[in-house]
């Protein structure tokens, strides 16, 4: 099925989880994601089915000042 992670096209098996999104951009921590705007706690990454054409944002803190 295919889904927008980082507003980037991907194709995910269906019945993927957001866990297999992370996984197929080698996301590594500390980042937080969301499906179609909604966070996810890290802790339900493998229990969220994704359905097609979710849009998945994976976003990392950023530092500075």
């Amino acid at each position: 099925m295919k889904v927008f992670i980082n507003k980037n096209p991907f194709e995910l098996a269906e019945g993927a989880t957001l866990a297999d999104a992370v996984a197929a951009i080698a996301a590594t921590p500390p980042f937080a994601a969301a499906v179609n705007l909604q966070f996810v706690p890290n802790t339900q990454y493998a229990l969220h089915l994704l359905q097609a054409q979710d849009r998945i944002d994976i976003i990392s803190p950023v530092t500075g000042g």
